[in-house]
Formats: structure tokens, sequence, C-alpha cells
């Protein structure tokens, strides 16, 4: 059988082994690469035993070499929560420079189309609500979420010129808050944050006020829309995300309902530059792919917490990875 090729970086993360999985369900040759400085193989080692499935420790922001053909490439590559990109800033900074350059320079080589990763942190602390694709942003260059914000936009520019410059086949999602099983409970965002401190008996830490908002996207309805997002024609930013949107005070309520705990919540101050507000119109999504949530949040919610509960305790207090500078 003649597969279809895919390459998925960042492939041991949380969004990328959904998106390993599903593309073995549609028939492709899966070629997962990741650095692991994030990630873990935890999250793919079902999949080794697969003929159809190959896993090459790489980081790419060095030069890429794949043998053969490559039809497609689902660039996921990047620390994704706050207590990664603030500890690794450097890293998150060249994942996002030098290694979309490197993935759009073997788009390019190989015929391929590149799908990129790109976030609503791109929107910065929104002053436009709910988010449309023409909205530019509001964000701080210089602030200590730069690095990952300012990556983001980089990675967006740079995607586009190949598009116009050598005519490659890019697509660009911009993805909001998603959860769902293989998150990492030490990672920083919220919904792991609250379930980990209801699991080990602590009180939820809301940030400031608790009124900012975010809107919180089950991982399963993300990879069906990164998908279609990537068979469709349309070249232009794309938000995926689901427009139900809650506040951190009223989701940590939620939280402690679902996890049956006698928790309270405690307030600290709010982050530098923490967007206040996050809600994606998603109304391109629905016209051009047909795209639009199914799972609702109670639903989500109760799968992912099962997850976690099932871990083992030792995961429940696991501390973030230390890592090493590279300069």
């Amino acid at each position: 059988m003649d597969r279809k090729r895919i390459l998925i970086t960042g492939a041991a993360g949380f969004l990328g082994s959904h998106l390993c999985d599903r593309a073995i369900k549609e028939g492709f040759h899966v070629i997962a690469m990741d650095n692991l400085i994030t990630g873990d193989l935890k999250n793919i080692e079902h999949l080794f035993n697969l003929e159809q499935f190959e896993f090459y420790h790489h980081d790419i922001t060095k030069f890429i070499h794949i043998s053969g053909k490559l039809d497609y490439i689902l660039h996921f590559a990047s620390p994704a929560s706050p207590i990664d990109y603030l500890k690794i800033p450097i890293q998150t900074l060249k994942v996002g420079a030098h290694g979309t350059h490197n993935c759009l320079g073997l788009a390019k080589a190989k015929g391929a189309r590149i799908l990129v990763a790109s976030t609503s942190e791109v929107y910065g602390d929104p002053l436009v609500h709910p988010q449309t694709e023409e909205y530019w942003g509001n964000v701080n260059p210089v602030g200590p979420r730069g690095v990952y914000d300012e990556a983001k936009r980089f990675m967006e520019s740079i995607t586009m010129a190949y598009n116009r410059f050598h005519g490659v086949q890019t697509r660009i999602i911009r993805i909001f808050n998603t959860y769902g099983p293989r998150m990492r409970l030490n990672d920083g965002r919220a919904l792991p944050a609250f379930i980990g401190q209801a699991l080990r008996g602590e009180d939820l830490t809301v940030f400031g006020d608790g009124s900012q908002t975010r809107s919180f996207c089950y991982v399963d309805d993300l990879v069906e829309g990164i998908y279609r997002l990537l068979m469709s024609e349309y070249d232009m930013p794309v938000n995926i995300g689901n427009p139900a949107e809650i506040t951190l005070k009223e989701f940590a309520e939620e939280v402690i309902k679902l996890t049956g705990t006698s928790q309270k919540i405690v307030y600290k101050p709010l982050p530098v530059d923490d967007p206040k507000q996050r809600q994606p119109d998603i109304t391109k999504a629905k016209e051009i792919l047909g795209w639009e949530p199914k799972v609702a949040r109670a639903e989500g919610l109760k799968i992912t917490y099962e997850y976690f509960k099932n871990l083992p305790q030792e995961e429940w207090v696991k501390q973030p990875k230390e890592f090493v500078s590279m300069k």
C-alpha cells in the first residue's frame, strides 16, 4: 500500500500525540519528530510497534532530513505552557523561528503541504472581543510572555512569506485553550493546575480576581478542526476553539464540583501581560471547514479528570522538568 507520508513535529507532546493517532487512523505513514524537552514518549509508545509509524529524536532548530517523498507536515513543535516557555525562552524563540524556517524549507523541497500551529497568543491581551482572524493583536514584545507570543507571530509571517514568494502550500491554525488526556498536570495551565491541586488536596489558585475568561476546547474537537484545515484549500489563519467562554473563578468552581473536594479558591497576583479575555470567533471555521466543537465542557472535563485521576500518584506531585540551557 502506497501511503501518504506525513511529518508531525512535537509529536510526543499533548497535541502532537493526538495528531499522530488521527494520522494513523486516516491511513498515513507517520514520521514523528520530537526533541523531548517538553514531550514524553509515553504519549506515543502505543504506536511504536506499527509498521506505518517511525520516530526521530531530533531538534528541528537544526537541519531536518527526511528521505523519500513527503506529502504533509504538521508543525506542532513548541513549548506551549507558561512554565515551559518562561523557563526556556531562547529555545521557545528558536523553535518558532529556526524550527519553522527549517520545516518550511523542507515543505518547499518536498512539495509538501504544511500546517503550522499558531495560537490565540498572537492576539496578546486583546482589545477586541471575541477575537476574529482580522484582529492584529495587542502584544508586549519585551514582556516575559513575548518570547512565546512573538515566536508565533513570526511563525505566521514567515509561513505567509513562503506561501507568497515560494508558492508553498501553507495552512495556519490559531489554537485556543485546549484540554484533554495527555496534558501534563504540572504545565502551569489553568485546567491541569486546578485538577492537580484538587487531586493533592490543595486549595485552587486563581490569579487576579478570577474575572479573566478562557474558552476551553476538547482535544478531539481540535484535532478534527486541524485535519479539516489541512485538507482544505484555505491558506489564511483560522481560529479553532470553543467559543463557550467562562471566567477562571467559575471554572475553578466547576473543577471543585467535579472532583467532589472541599478545597477553597485562593487568589494571587495576576502575572504580567496575562490576557484578560479569550474567546474565539469561529465564523471562518464554520463557513470554510464546516467545523464547530461537539464536546460539551462538562463531558470533556469528566473524561480529562478520569485520565488524571488514574495516573500514578507520583505524577500528581511531579515537578516540572529542569531544562538544560541551549545557547
